[in-house]
């Protein structure tokens, strides 16, 4: 039986650059809608609509397309877009190449419900990355046992602990902090500015205790920094906000969006 998620709706965005990743994000939003009654929203953004990820995804998944011809992918503004849009009390900013167990999602979803947390991340900071001839095996059993099997003979993406990826929010506080910081342009540092917003707003954040898995795929354009210009704009953006009060988050971000619009 599935597990009753229907005031959850899960946000991904994606640009797709290659055929792993075209086979990641149908993997990891079919399942999502096998595992749970739930909500999910894809939205693509590229120069033209192929037609294929809608065609592929299954029919309970909300599908659309926005023409979008600039090479960088502005995630952030494309996920705040999709926040307003939706009308569940709780939401889940969701990357493409993304393998989670499932009891993890529903433990984030109980505290997200029970109000013991206000932002929950289904996982404990560490995320594993898939290689690629463990990702074929694991697409070919769909089997969230198989990663924990082979996760010896994995490497962490990053070393230092990640806050993004995966993460469960309460809609109304993630409006409060000003949703995600859309001066963070293209791959950046916007999942950890998200989670520094969140801290220093007072919100109560939640971990579970396993960790997540991230399946291989090229690295494109808009998976690194394009320039060391973007870098340090984003890096400087990250070290303003990590000191930021509450009081001063809540001014720069109405500035801001009474500014751009």
């Amino acid at each position: 039986m599935k597990a009753d998620l229907k005031d959850i709706t899960f946000l991904i965005l994606v640009r797709l650059d290659s055929v792993e990743r075209l086979e990641n994000i149908i993997m990891a939003a079919n399942d999502l809608v096998n595992h749970f009654e739930t909500n999910v929203c894809v939205l693509e953004a590229a120069n033209y609509c192929n037609g294929i990820l809608k065609k592929m995804l299954n029919k309970k998944i909300k599908y659309s397309f926005v023409e979008d011809k600039d090479p960088v992918l502005h995630k952030t503004q494309y996920y705040n877009r999709m926040t307003k849009e939706i009308n569940s009390p709780f939401l889940a900013i969701w990357d493409t190449d993304i393998v989670l167990d499932k009891n993890a999602i529903t433990l984030a979803v109980e505290h997200l419900r029970s109000g013991k947390a206000e932002m929950a991340l289904p996982y404990n900071g560490i995320c594993m990355e898939v290689p690629d001839v463990i990702r074929a095996f694991y697409i070919k059993k769909r089997n969230i046992k198989t990663l924990y099997r082979h996760q010896n003979k994995m490497e962490r993406l990053y070393h230092k602990l990640v806050v993004g990826g995966a993460v469960f929010f309460n809609k109304e506080k993630f409006l409060e902090i000003g949703m995600d910081n859309e001066k963070h342009y293209g791959w950046g540092n916007d999942d950890y500015d998200r989670f520094y917003r969140a801290k220093n707003h007072g919100l109560k954040i939640y971990n579970t205790d396993n960790c997540l898995f991230h399946l291989w795929h090229p690295r494109g354009t808009n998976s690194r920094f394009r320039s060391d210009t973007q870098l340090h704009i984003s890096s400087d953006e990250l070290l303003k906000i990590e000191n930021s009060s509450k009081e001063d988050i809540t001014k720069t971000f109405h500035h801001y969006y009474a500014y751009i619009q």
